[in-house]
């Protein structure tokens, strides 16, 4: 499978795409210099395909970007960083 299209809305604080009809996104707050993973959704039907790993790269490559700290707060942020360990200079005291 090729890799998604990731589309970030900074205004809405939302990295989304597009799979085969399907609307897939990671909703983020800003608090000072954090950038808050909230909630990463990716529809049964395209599951399994590692769009929420995707997603949540496209986060991380935001923030580091943008000298961001993160702080996972959805559940799939969490495990995803517990299990990528090239993140944990990004992850916030």
């Amino acid at each position: 499978m090729e890799a998604p299209s990731i589309r970030h809305d900074d205004s809405g604080r939302r990295f989304s795409t597009r799979v085969d009809g399907h609307d897939a996104f990671l909703d983020y707050e800003l608090e000072g210099g954090v950038l808050a993973i909230t909630h990463t959704l990716v529809p049964p039907e395209i599951g399994g395909r590692g769009i929420a790993a995707r997603l949540v790269e496209a986060a991380l490559a935001h923030a580091r970007g943008e000298h961001l700290k993160v702080r996972p707060r959805c559940s799939y942020a969490v495990a995803y960083l517990g299990r990528h360990h090239q993140y944990a200079d990004l992850l916030a005291p």
